[in-house]
């Protein structure tokens, strides 16, 4: 691997594996993080997967249609961020039960400025696989404390959802990504929701904290969508050093595994 390559390794890694969101909306509400679910009511916990699990549905074909995939300009992060900070900014204003109609605005305008990054590292958009992948990031750097490190690694998020993902390309391949009901693309978008779900809830449970109002929501949306670019900053890369040199290299040279019968070979 080329220094360079090894460069862009390691900050793919440092931002998959450091996302600190909690930390960084700890500075928006000015208070421990913990105490900002106290304001989060009980009921909101099985309506937060629910609205999360429509939200990446709806996201998943409407957004990639508008991106050219023949651009090879870099990505459009700044004004993805500033649309996201408009939406929550809107959501704050409204309070908790605004996320309703909120996430899935901001859900869209996250899901097409993370295709517009997997462009701007190389992806075609159009293909069914690069989708999917976009898909994927949302299950990313969303560990809950109950999470340890074998369960909420990079690698171990993209070895739980390998399966699904791949049956879900196929069924889509086979009868279309619009089926209603289509199982396995249910059952993907699901185990994604979990995931993408307790992220959703910090964001709602600072949005939650009474002070906060549209301008307290606009920056809070605007942390949530500079984490999901950073997720997929680091997803695009490790993809595409994945085609160049290998998953088994590219799995030790990110400290992953230990040995490899690929590098005994050489």
């Amino acid at each position: 691997m080329t220094p360079e390559d090894l460069s862009r390794l390691r900050y793919a890694k440092e931002l998959l594996e450091n996302p600190g969101l909690a930390a960084k909306l700890t500075n928006v509400i000015g208070m421990p993080f913990e105490k900002a679910f106290d304001y989060l009511p009980t009921k909101w916990t099985g309506a937060i997967q629910s609205i999360t699990q429509k939200s990446l549905h709806h996201a998943l074909d409407v957004a990639i249609k508008t991106i050219d995939h023949n651009d090879k300009k870099s990505s459009s992060d700044k004004l993805h961020k500033f649309l996201a900070a408009a939406s929550g900014g809107v959501g704050g204003a409204f309070g908790l039960p605004a996320l309703t109609v909120e996430l899935p605005i901001t859900t869209v305008i996250m899901f097409r400025s993370i295709a517009d990054i997997a462009r701007s590292e190389g992806e075609d958009v159009q293909t069914i696989e690069t989708k999917l992948a976009c898909l994927e990031v949302f299950a990313l750097g969303g560990c809950s404390d109950k999470d340890n490190a074998a369960e909420s690694g990079y690698f171990a998020v993209k070895a739980l959802l390998s399966k699904q993902v791949s049956e879900a390309a196929k069924y889509i391949v086979e009868k279309g990504i619009a089926e209603e009901g289509a199982p396995a693309l249910v059952r993907l978008i699901a185990t994604i929701a979990s995931r993408f779900g307790a992220t959703v809830s910090q964001k709602a449970a600072a949005s939650a904290v009474p002070v906060i109002g549209a301008a307290g929501g606009a920056l809070i949306n605007s942390i949530f969508m500079d984490h999901f670019q950073n997720m997929a900053r680091g997803h695009f890369i490790m993809r595409g050093l994945e085609r160049k040199y290998g998953v088994d290299l590219v799995q030790i040279e990110y400290g992953y595994r230990k040995n490899s019968q690929l590098l005994k070979k050489q």
